[in-house]
């Protein structure tokens, strides 16, 4: 895991990658690389090499990436991303072959920008996750209380596509260690802006853009964003 002994955590890894038919491709903003609480490196650390395959960058055009560009065509590639155009990923019949899963990896803003500009995402079939769970990313502070990060939308999205819920708890036990180890040493836990807003804990200023004080409004009164 590349972290020091005193918060390592290996022993919270699978001792294996996890067998799973699927591929996934993590679009990552380069702001995350910089990050040092990241959950992608722990998502790769539970999956064979050639399960796991990481992009980094905000534009991704078919001369440079001819390998995604086949992959997004593919029948067999789901882009998980939502939206009023996709459909719940339980609802999808996935195919007997092997399926690949492109997710976007950055904030909400980053992850747009990244699927608007690039035809390429647009190719495949969009799917978002029909979930209620709130996220165990406590040290993070999230948009929305049933918003994930990338390793958890990946562990949720695996437990569906390839028909077992083990992979889920076992994709989330390093999550839950690195949370309790940061927690030990002095970090917060950090809830949700949704949250913040509702009980009237948000102390930072409110934007003046109006579509930044738009969106938090919409947070308050429950709407979908």
């Amino acid at each position: 895991c590349s972290r020091p002994q005193k918060v390592c955590l290996c022993p919270f890894l699978p001792v294996h990658p996890l067998k799973v038919s699927t591929c996934l491709y993590i679009i990552q903003h380069p702001a995350e690389e910089s990050r040092v609480l990241r959950t992608v490196p722990l998502l790769a650390a539970c999956l064979p090499p050639d399960k796991c395959k990481i992009l980094v960058g905000r534009r991704f055009s078919e001369d440079r990436y001819p390998e995604l560009a086949t992959m997004c065509r593919s029948p067999n590639t789901l882009i998980l991303y939502p939206g009023a155009e996709a459909t719940n990923l339980e609802e999808v019949a996935v195919s007997a072959s092997p399926s690949v899963m492109i997710i976007i990896d950055g904030t909400w803003s980053q992850a747009k920008d990244i699927f608007y500009k690039n035809s390429l995402f647009r190719l495949p079939k969009q799917v978002q996750l029909k979930t209620n769970i709130s996220s165990q990313y406590v040290i993070r502070t999230q948009p929305t209380n049933t918003c994930l990060s990338t390793l958890e939308c990946a562990a949720v999205a695996l437990t569906i596509m390839e028909k077992n819920k083990s992979i889920q708890e076992t994709i989330l036990r390093p999550l839950q260690a690195l949370c309790s180890f940061q927690l030990q040493h002095g970090a917060q836990i950090h809830h949700s802006k949704e949250h913040l807003l509702k009980n009237g804990l948000y102390d930072k200023p409110m934007p003046k853009n109006k579509r930044k004080l738009r969106r938090m409004e919409l947070l308050v009164n429950n709407v979908k964003i």
